[in-house]
């Protein structure tokens, strides 16, 4: 859908704040107030664009909509990234999310507001399909930043969300069967061959296109700025496709998977959590924009600190750079934005944004030519 300037009106006045009202009245939605030199905008990755859930809007579309009614820009973005966590056809996120070796869908997610200086998060928590509202009631309710495992699933619980016992949908379920029958088809006992059995197959699943890199990965992290600067963000994900029960990544981790400060920016990752966690690079982002650095080259640098701290075999291709792609999706608080990653390589090698003149995909800014694996 479209969004145009008959949904709201961006102006300004020598006081720094106005309001149109007559042409938001005939689009029925209210008078934005805009401070002078502000972009409203709405990044996210690939499937804040593509995923819908059957309905008419995607994720972009739809926090960029609410913001222009003058609701609040975190529940903006929450209300986003709930059409992907409930929709099936994403296998990265929420319901029907890829699950961990043991066949159970543990998800995590964090959000954070600018203006409030508030923060909450859940990680490794199960049977709730939108974990993005919960760590919003984290937020809301405690006086904790985050909830993880059982604990996470029985403030949910009380918290009034309903718990289900599984979250697969057959996809995912059939997904991990076939990854099942391939790592363990004689009960591996030597722990470092199955270990390394694993890994192996979660590649070929990749290579024969069963699994795409980003639903491997996981993950959707959507950032927004209103037209009064408000700047807020939320990440939400699966997680690592046959992950080690418990594990956690990047996503629900402040300052990591995703970081926020009001009077500067926003910033959140999907990818290889390991390799953003290590620098706790969207913190470290947010702080370049402070220091006047364009959203671009923040991100830049900080995908410089993952190539040079990646130093492992393992995690080398055969040029010796690193063999998994990192992503930054990235908002500064007057609403210019980027995304880049380490690669560019593929045809998914975008991210999504909305602006007054609809959503779009756009192409990734990459610090390394070719393909991860080459």
């Amino acid at each position: 859908m479209k969004i145009t300037r008959r949904n709201f009106v961006l102006s300004s006045a020598a006081a720094g704040l106005a309001a149109t009202t007559s042409i938001a009245a005939k689009a029925q939605v209210p008078a934005i107030m805009t401070k002078s030199g502000i972009k409203p905008v709405v990044v996210a990755s690939r499937n804040g664009l593509t995923m819908k859930n059957g309905g008419d809007l995607s994720c972009v579309e739809t926090a960029f909509e609410s913001m222009a009614r003058g609701d609040d820009v975190l529940d903006s973005l929450i209300a986003g990234v709930n059409i992907v966590e409930l929709d099936p056809e994403d296998t990265s996120v929420g319901y029907g999310g890829l699950p961990n070796a043991d066949g159970v869908v543990q998800l995590d997610s964090c959000c954070m507001h600018g203006p409030r200086k508030q923060a909450g998060g859940v990680a490794a928590i199960e049977g709730v399909r939108t974990p993005s509202l919960v760590a919003r009631a984290v937020m809301q309710h405690t006086d904790h930043h985050l909830l993880v495992g059982q604990g996470a699933q029985n403030f949910a619980r009380n918290m009034g969300f309903k718990v289900e016992d599984d979250l697969n949908t057959e996809r995912s379920r059939g997904l991990w069967l076939d990854w099942k029958r391939r790592v363990d088809p004689q009960h591996y006992l030597d722990p470092e061959k199955r270990l390394d059995a694993g890994a192996q197959a979660g590649l070929d699943m990749l290579h024969e296109g069963l699994i795409q890199q980003e639903d491997y990965y996981g993950t959707i992290n959507c950032n927004g700025v209103n037209g009064r600067g408000d700047v807020c963000g939320v990440t939400t994900t699966s997680g690592l496709a046959w992950k080690i029960p418990g594990r956690v990544g990047d996503s629900p981790i402040l300052g990591a998977g995703l970081y926020v400060d009001g009077a500067v920016g926003a910033a959140g990752s999907t990818g290889r959590g390991e390799a953003n966690l290590y620098g706790l690079l969207s913190f470290l982002i947010v702080e370049e924009m402070r220091q006047g650095q364009h959203p671009k080259d923040a991100g830049m640098e900080a995908l410089r600190r993952i190539r040079d701290n990646t130093i492992e075999k393992r995690l080398l291709n055969d040029r010796g750079l690193p063999n998994f792609n990192v992503k930054f999706y990235i908002i500064n608080s007057v609403g210019d934005y980027a995304g880049v990653a380490l690669y560019s390589g593929s045809d998914t090698s975008q991210y999504s944004v909305c602006t007054e003149n609809g959503g779009e995909l756009l192409a990734l800014e990459a610090l390394l030519q070719g393909e991860s694996s080459a």
